[in-house]
């Protein structure tokens, strides 16, 4: 079992539910985003998804492509995004995701992405746009490397669907909260707490929700039926409207413990 899967278990012998924050890796430069990752760990995060930029991030609403567009501005690119683990592996025991699209990961070649991953300290990926029949070598050299690729599930999944992805999924099962893009919501989406249901009677895999969660309340309803929260966006409105890294770093690691305490 990886950081992933012992992370899931240390928390469920806590009684409590992940929290996992998401940001853009680049926004606005990396020795910023390393600041961030750390006063995020800091503040409570239990798993941390970095998002590496792409110039067409399809299931991102206006305020990551913005961020997406800031990092690739900034001149971030895979590699740079592989150091910057690097250097918070050498600081962070928390697990670290990379989400992304396939084009950026397979230019490097399924393998050579594996193999650098896993040199620098990458426990997930998540591949937005790759389904596992067609990234079935993708996902073979991540398990290979013993990094967890990682699967997500939505309200149109059907119930083989369902049941082929939480049997593939490594680490854990990524449930996306509504049929649309990634966004910052007042309300949660209906019918969530019966979707995961639906999957915690196929599978136990641990089960995190995401897309839309933008507040402590939101975060703590989620926490009651499922494993854990995916906080990105609201996130990234943060560190947008601060005037510079300080500030960014004091609004989100005051932001991620209120988050984290709704999950205790």
């Amino acid at each position: 079992m990886g950081r992933i899967g012992n992370r899931f278990s240390e928390l469920r012998a806590r009684g409590e539910r992940a929290l996992v924050p998401f940001v853009t890796a680049g926004d606005p430069n990396l020795p910023t985003t390393e600041a961030l990752v750390m006063a995020i760990a800091e503040a409570g995060a239990d798993l941390i998804e970095i998002g590496v930029p792409f110039s067409d991030p399809l299931a991102e609403g206006p305020t990551i492509q913005r961020s997406s567009e800031r990092a690739l501005r900034s001149g971030t690119t895979l590699r740079g995004v592989l150091g910057l683990v690097e250097n918070l592996r050498a600081k962070l025991d928390q697990p670290l995701v990379l989400m992304g699209y396939a084009n950026v990961f397979l230019a490097m070649g399924e393998k050579n992405f594996a193999a650098a991953a896993k040199d620098v300290g990458v426990d997930g990926v998540i591949t937005v746009d790759l389904p596992p029949e067609e990234g079935r070598l993708f996902f073979d050299s991540l398990i290979e490397r013993e990094i967890d690729p990682i699967l997500l599930a939505s309200p149109t999944t059907s119930e083989t669907r369902l049941a082929a992805l939480a049997e593939k999924t490594r680490g854990f099962l990524y449930y996306v909260s509504l049929t649309g893009v990634t966004g910052a919501r007042k309300e949660l989406a209906a019918g969530l707490e019966e979707a995961v249901s639906r999957i915690r009677r196929i599978s136990d895999i641990p089960v995190c929700v995401g897309f839309g969660l933008s507040t402590p309340e939101q975060v703590g309803e989620v926490g009651r039926f499922a494993d854990g929260a995916v906080v990105g966006s609201a996130l990234v409105d943060l560190i947008e409207a601060a005037e510079a890294p300080g500030p960014a770093v004091a609004s989100v690691s005051e932001f991620i413990a209120k988050l984290k305490n709704a999950l205790r």
